[in-house]
C-alpha cells in the first residue's frame, strides 16, 4: 500500500446538495497486512440500517469544517481520538440518494480495539485490504431506477460482511489510489428498481 497518491490527489467537490457530511477512511497499517476500519450501522437507525460504512455523518453547526465533522463522528461512533488520526488526504466528494454531499478523508489510525457507540453502531469491523482487493470477493450491479436513472453499485464480500452503496463507491477510489486496484472487467447484473426503493 502506498498512500502517496492519496496525499497528492486533488479531490472533486460537490457543492450543490442541501446537506453536507463527511467520513473518515481509517487505515490501519500492519506491515504486509494493512486494513480498513468500518462500522456496521445499528439496525434501528432510520437511514441505511445494518449497512457497513466508514465512521462519519452530517455536519453540525459547531463543526469548523468537514474534517472536524469526520473526526467528531469517528470519536462519537468508535471512540477514535482526534490526536490518534494522522491525516493523509481527501477523496472525491460523492452524492447520496438521501441528498447529501459526502466528503471522505483518509487517515492512518492505530491498531487497537475500538468501542462502538451502541446508539448508532452495532459493531466495529476491521477488514484486510487483501480481502477487499480479491476479485473473487467483488461483484457489481447496474441498477436502473425510474427516478434516479442508472447507477453502478459495487459489492465487496469479505469475512462475512458486505460493503456496498456510498461506502462501496468511496472504497473503489481509495483502492485505486492506494494500491492500484480497479474493479475487474465483467458484465454487471442489471437490476430494475422499484420506484419506492
Amino acid at each position: 500500500m502506498d498512500l502517496s497518491r492519496v496525499a497528492a490527489h486533488q479531490p472533486e467537490r460537490v457543492t450543490d446538495e442541501d446537506r453536507d457530511a463527511a467520513v473518515l477512511v481509517p487505515v490501519v497499517e500492519r506491515g504486509d497486512d494493512p486494513a480498513l476500519v468500518f462500522t456496521k450501522r445499528a439496525d434501528h437507525l432510520g437511514e441505511h440500517p445494518g449497512q457497513m460504512s466508514f465512521p462519519g455523518g452530517g455536519r453540525e453547526p459547531s463543526d469548523d469544517d468537514l474534517r472536524e465533522t469526520a473526526a467528531r463522528e469517528a470519536y462519537e461512533e468508535i471512540s477514535l481520538l482526534r490526536d490518534e488520526i494522522s491525516y493523509v488526504g481527501q477523496l472525491d466528494d460523492i452524492r447520496t440518494v438521501s441528498g447529501y454531499s459526502v466528503t471522505p478523508f483518509v487517515g492512518r489510525v492505530p491498531e487497537r480495539e475500538y468501542v462502538p457507540d451502541e446508539r448508532e453502531v452495532d459493531e466495529v469491523v476491521v477488514l484486510p485490504l487483501a480481502g477487499l482487493t480479491n476479485d473473487d470477493n467483488y461483484e457489481v450491479e447496474k441498477r436502473i431506477h425510474p427516478s434516479y436513472g442508472e447507477s453502478t453499485v459495487h459489492f465487496f464480500h469479505v469475512d462475512g460482511y458486505t460493503v456496498w452503496g456510498a461506502t462501496g463507491r468511496i472504497l473503489v477510489q481509495f483502492l485505486d489510489l492506494a494500491v492500484g486496484w480497479t474493479p475487474p472487467d465483467r458484465e454487471p447484473d442489471v437490476v430494475e428498481m422499484d420506484p419506492d426503493d
